[in-house]
C-alpha cells in the first residue's frame, strides 16, 4: 500500500514539474482506495473474517465492490504513461512495456466487457461453493491469493464500466448497464441462496471453530448471505448512475463537436442531406408526370 502511495505521488510530482495538470479529485480517490484497502485487509473485517462468515462476506465485498471504485477514479495508468518517459531509440522502457501489456491477447480478454463481467459474478460461485473456499480459510497462501483474484476482479470490472485508463475495447453505455443489471441480479441471487442455505459452506473449518460467542455458524452464514445481497447492490448502482453521467456527458461532447463542425464548414453536411432529399422529390415529380402523360395516351 506504501509503495502505491509513493509511487503514485512521485508520478503527480513529475506530471506537474513538467507544466502539466493532474486532478486532484483522481489522487483523492487513490488515496481513498488504498486506505479502504488497508483497513479491508488488516483491519477489523480481515481478523473477525477469518471467525465469522458475516464479517467475512464484509470483507469479500468491500474488496470487490468499493475499494476498486475509488482505486479506478484514481486512473493509475494513465498517470504512469503521462510520468513514465518514452524512449526514442527503439528499445523498450516502462512504458513500452506498459502498452505492450494494455494491447496484448491477454489483456483483450480479460478486460472484454463480457468476460469481466462473468468473470466477476460467476467466480464468485466458483469460489465460494469448491474446495477454494477452505483453502483460501486454512493457509495463509490461500488467503492472500483470494484476496489478490478478488481485488483483480473488481477493479477490471470497474474499469470497465466508468474507467478512463487506456484499454483494447471499451462496450458502447448500453450495453454496460446491462452487464451492471446483469451482475445486481447474480449478486441478489447469491445472496438469497446463502440466506437459505441448511448448509454450511467450508464445514469443516466454521463448524470446527468452538466458538462459543455469537450467533450459530449457519445462521452467520444466512446473515452473510443478506449482506452479500445488500452490499452488492448498493455500489452497483452507484456505478449504473456513473455509467449515465458518462453516457450523458459523451453525447454532450458528440453534440458540441458537430455543431463545431457545422461552424465550420457553413452546413456542408445539412446542406448535402437537404440536397439529397429534394433531388429525390425532384426525380418523383419527374416519374409521376411521365406517368400521368402515358396513362394520357
Amino acid at each position: 500500500m506504501l509503495f502505491g502511495l509513493v509511487a503514485y505521488f512521485l508520478g503527480v510530482a513529475k506530471v506537474v514539474r513538467r507544466g502539466d495538470k493532474w486532478q486532484w479529485f483522481r489522487a483523492v480517490n487513490w488515496v481513498i482506495g488504498l486506505l479502504v484497502l488497508t483497513y479491508i485487509t488488516s483491519g477489523p473485517p480481515s481478523v473477525y473474517g477469518r471467525i465469522l462468515f458475516s464479517a467475512h462476506m464484509v470483507d469479500h465485498m468491500a474488496l470487490t465492490m468499493v475499494a476498486p471504485i475509488f482505486l479506478v477514479l484514481g486512473a493509475p495508468v494513465t498517470l504512469a504513461l503521462r510520468a513514465l518517459p518514452a524512449r526514442g531509440d527503439g528499445t523498450r522502457g516502462a512504458r513500452e512495456w506498459l502498452l505492450v501489456f494494455i494491447h496484448s491477447k491477454f489483456s483483450q480478454l480479460v478486460t472484454h466487457p463480457i468476460f469481466a463481467a462473468a468473470n466477476f459474478a460467476g467466480s464468485i460461485v466458483l469460489f465460494y461453493y469448491s474446495d477454494a473456499f477452505g483453502f483460501a480459510m486454512r493457509d495463509h497462501v490461500g488467503h492472500e491469493l483470494m484476496i489478490l483474484h478478488f481485488t483483480l476482479t473488481g477493479y477490471i470490472f470497474i474499469l470497465s464500466m466508468i474507467g478512463t485508463d487506456p484499454l483494447p475495447r471499451r462496450a458502447p453505455y448500453p450495453m454496460r448497464l446491462l452487464l451492471l443489471l446483469a451482475t445486481m441480479g447474480f449478486h441478489a441471487f447469491f445472496g438469497v441462496a446463502i440466506m437459505g442455505g441448511t448448509s454450511l459452506l467450508a464445514a469443516d473449518y466454521f463448524g470446527n471453530l468452538g466458538r462459543a460467542w455469537g450467533p450459530s455458524a449457519l445462521l452467520d452464514q444466512q446473515m452473510g448471505g443478506a449482506v452479500a445481497w445488500g452490499i452488492g447492490e448498493v455500489p452497483t448502482l452507484l456505478v449504473a448512475i456513473g455509467v449515465a453521467i458518462m453516457w450523458s456527458r459523451s453525447d454532450a461532447r458528440e453534440s458540441k463537436r458537430t455543431d463545431r463542425a457545422a461552424d465550420r464548414n457553413n452546413d456542408a453536411d445539412l446542406t448535402a442531406y437537404n440536397d439529397m432529399f429534394a433531388k429525390l422529390a425532384e426525380r418523383d415529380a419527374r416519374l409521376a408526370e411521365r406517368n400521368s402523360k402515358l396513362e394520357g395516351r
